[in-house]
């Protein structure tokens, strides 16, 4: 499995020009604005790594792929752990530019940078969670679409749901999440990815090349 991930990984690496480039641009609006510095990195990340299934799709990798000696269940936790490791760089490069930042603004408040970079990166696994499944089933093009009709589904019955909230009678649940979000928000990404990896598994295996 780990030569699978370092397969996707060095797809990445060959486009670190362009990314580099990005994130040069970026930092400098970073300076303007800070909240982008939250979203930018882990946003490219996803954007970046959705193009190894694109790569994968157009050389036909996968029917190579189950005709080496591993197995379908590692093809498809290869791909999330990669996506994970590629999180990890993006956040850390948040959080150094985060830092650079403080050095030049004494007024940069970090436990709020803190909390949104924790609902960003919730975001972006969201994304994800319901992306994978999608594209391992139907490809890259069409799982792009299912994404989009999804977001909207949920962003509906989401709606729909807390129009019919009394948030008078749900101040306890909020104060507990504002109290315990750097908990709750990443067990909830957590629960997300696993959820996910099993159905994306489930597909692979089923799945005729």
């Amino acid at each position: 499995m780990l030569g699978l991930v370092k397969k996707d990984l060095l797809m990445i690496k060959g486009n670190m020009r362009q990314v580099i480039l990005f994130l040069v641009v970026f930092l400098i609006l970073a300076f303007q604005e800070n909240n982008i510095i939250v979203i930018v990195p882990v946003f490219v990340s996803m954007i970046v790594f959705i193009t190894t299934f694109s790569y994968d799709e157009y050389n036909k990798w996968d029917a190579y792929a189950i005709s080496l000696p591993v197995s379908r269940k590692n093809i498809v936790k290869a791909k999330y752990v990669a996506s994970i490791i590629l999180w990890a760089i993006a956040l850390l490069v948040t959080v150094v530019i985060t830092g650079i930042m403080g050095l030049f603004e004494q007024n940069l408040n970090y436990f709020e940078m803190f909390g949104m970079i924790l609902g960003c990166v919730f975001s972006i696994v969201l994304l994800e969670a319901i992306m994978f499944p999608l594209i391992f089933k139907f490809g890259v093009e069409k799982g792009r679409i299912g994404l989009f009709v999804g977001v909207f589904a949920i962003a509906g019955l989401l709606g729909f749901i807390f129009t019919g909230i009394d948030l008078e009678n749900a101040t306890g649940f909020i104060e507990i999440f504002n109290k315990y979000y750097y908990i709750l928000i990443p067990l909830a990404a957590v629960i997300l990815l696993v959820i996910s990896y099993f159905v994306s598994k489930k597909i692979y295996l089923k799945k005729e090349f």
